[in-house]
């Protein structure tokens, strides 16, 4: 039974409910300030402002701050400009549209180019076009500082600990597959059984799609974090992590696909016999448990004791090797004797291979390396000054 109090603190804890209420206050205290600082009764542009720029972590609250004050500063100049030349009519409305959009497009906001159309409306549509005009800049300056600094004196949280629930989920799902998978091996398996497996398989890529929206997440909340003191190396881990996970997804998919072609020819028959299928069961349960050692050392590694992790990894791989050469003197006597669909066999093996090879030890240190190298290359291409400074 789930308890009720670990079922809302976690709840309470979901990237949802938190940029809600940060979300709340931080347009609460804008129309706060504003109703001191602007000359308009109502100054809503300051809470709309605030409620769009705090974002759920400080780098995405930063970069669409900063895209959100040029749309609306853009809008308002060329508010400002089509009221001093023509007024308000269904030709000029369509005009400022049209040179809105442009704008929008020119000052590189991206997915605020229609705000920049939507200030300039609202700006042309007032009397005291001018005053209105500078008091809208003014509203939108100080929701889009209160958001920034709403963020600054609260951090955020790091949704590192998220993602990392969400990979571990994943590997869950793939470890309960590949197990089912190697139970049904020795049975007569019909082709309808076998497809519904496929099914499954092909069913994971939804959810690598999410773990990966959670992963964007957390490799935004560890931009930079004040909490945060080896970002880029905890995003590394997490996106080769998944980057593995979503391989061996792919991988299995096309197992589930070679043991439904042999479904289709061992129509009164078991899959493999009974000493071969116990073979491959074993070898399906030690990767099944590698899989999952494999998400608990990706998650670990951002948080606490990784060795351990590490440890039962390296046994998980070395037990599914040994047991990958049984099967395979197996499989190879059985062929001999009985070769159809040898290429079968042979393909099992070589998908059982490519899984194990994925989360080779050897094999993730050298990606680590070659990512971190590649993420320090595009820094210094990015800021080519800084390296200059850091020389000095």
């Amino acid at each position: 039974m789930i308890d009720p109090v670990a079922a809302l603190t976690k709840r309470g804890r979901h990237p949802t409910v938190v940029q809600a209420i940060r979300s709340t206050v931080a347009a609460t205290i804008a129309y706060a300030v504003a109703l001191q600082l602007s000359r308009e009764s109502v100054p809503l542009t300051a809470p709309l402002t605030a409620l769009l720029v705090v974002q759920v972590t400080l780098y995405a609250t930063l970069t669409t701050g900063i895209r959100r004050v040029n749309a609306v500063v853009a809008g308002v100049l060329i508010a400002i400009g089509f009221s001093a030349l023509v007024g308000l009519s269904w030709w000029s409305l369509g005009l400022i549209i049209l040179a809105a959009l442009g704008a929008g497009h020119l000052v590189r906001v991206n997915e605020f180019v229609p705000e920049v159309a939507i200030s300039a409306m609202l700006v042309l549509g007032v009397t005291r076009v001018a005053s209105t005009a500078w008091d809208r800049v003014l509203e939108t300056l100080i929701g889009a500082v209160v958001g920034l600094l709403f963020n600054f004196l609260f951090a955020p949280p790091v949704w590192v600990h998220t993602a990392g629930e969400r990979i571990e989920d994943l590997a869950r799902r793939l470890r309960d597959l590949l197990v089912r998978i190697g139970e049904e091996l020795g049975q007569h398996t019909p082709v309808e059984r076998a497809a519904a497996r496929l099914h499954e398989a092909r069913r994971l890529d939804n959810d690598v799609a999410q773990v990966d929206a959670a992963l964007r997440q957390a490799e935004d909340s560890l931009r930079l974090n004040p909490r945060v003191k080896e970002g880029l190396l905890h995003r590394v881990v997490l996106r080769t992590g998944l980057d593995t996970l979503e391989i061996c997804t792919v991988v299995l998919r096309v197992m589930a696909r070679t043991i439904t072609d042999l479904a289709k020819h061992r129509t009164d028959e078991p899959l493999f016999p009974r000493d071969v299928a116990q073979a491959l069961e074993e070898l399906l349960g030690h990767v099944a448990k590698a899989v999952e050692n494999f998400a608990a050392l990706v998650t670990t590694q951002v948080s606490a004791n990784a060795e351990e992790a590490e440890t039962r990894l390296a046994a998980a791989l070395d037990a599914a090797c040994v047991s990958r050469e049984r099967a395979a003197h197996l499989l190879l006597d059985h062929v001999r004797a009985n070769p159809r669909q040898w290429h079968l066999h042979g393909a099992l093996l070589s998908e059982v291979d490519r899984i194990l090879d994925e989360m080779d030890m050897e094999h993730r240190t050298m990606r680590l390396m070659e990512e971190l190298d590649q993420s320090a290359r595009e820094g210094r291409e990015r800021f080519p000054w800084l390296r200059r400074f850091t020389r000095l």
